[in-house]
């Protein structure tokens, strides 16, 4: 067998030894990189035995208290006072500002369904308000859910119109 090869372990022939050379190896400080805690692995890692948990006792078992207990006394998230409560009811709006209308350059008719394609809200089929920040260059024509009063006056000062978007039926006809 050549002098500067491996035998592979498997069929076929012998593989030349790669050279690696520590020109381009930067060296590591001795006792620099430090091999992370192994505990509960015997006696040999030495964290044998009781694996750094002392003897016996509750904070010795495996997972014997839930996140958040505090030894029978109230817990903090039951202790703090509940303040508010949340509306049902309440109607959620994608809102839509002039601003962005202009930056990416929408004319004509302007629908949800427009506004989705170019990126502007992510659901065409929930609701949608027009808001009044920012000014239009052309008039237009958009199709929404709700307008706010100033963005409803910029439209008609500039020619443009604002139709309300029809709701849908909830009922099978």
């Amino acid at each position: 067998m050549a002098k500067n090869t491996v035998k592979s372990s498997g069929a076929g022939e012998s593989k030349p030894k790669r050279e690696v050379s520590s020109a381009n190896l930067i060296p590591v400080p001795k006792n620099s990189r430090k091999g992370r805690k192994r505990i509960g692995q015997g006696p040999g890692s030495g964290m044998g035995k009781t694996s750094t948990r002392g003897q016996k006792g509750q904070k010795a078992r495996a997972s014997s208290m839930r996140p958040g207990f505090e030894g029978g006394q109230m817990r903090i998230a039951l202790r703090m006072p509940k303040r508010g409560f949340t509306n049902i009811f309440k109607e959620v709006y994608q809102a839509v500002n002039f601003t962005i209308i202009d930056r990416k350059g929408l004319t004509g008719l302007i629908t949800p369904e427009i506004l989705e394609a170019n990126g502007i809200i992510k659901d065409a089929t929930a609701k949608v308000k027009i808001l009044g920040t920012g000014e239009l260059k052309s008039p237009v024509q958009i199709t929404a859910d709700a307008i706010s009063k100033s963005a409803e006056d910029k439209l008609k000062k500039i020619g443009g119109s604002f139709q309300l978007r029809e709701a849908k039926s909830t009922k099978a006809e």
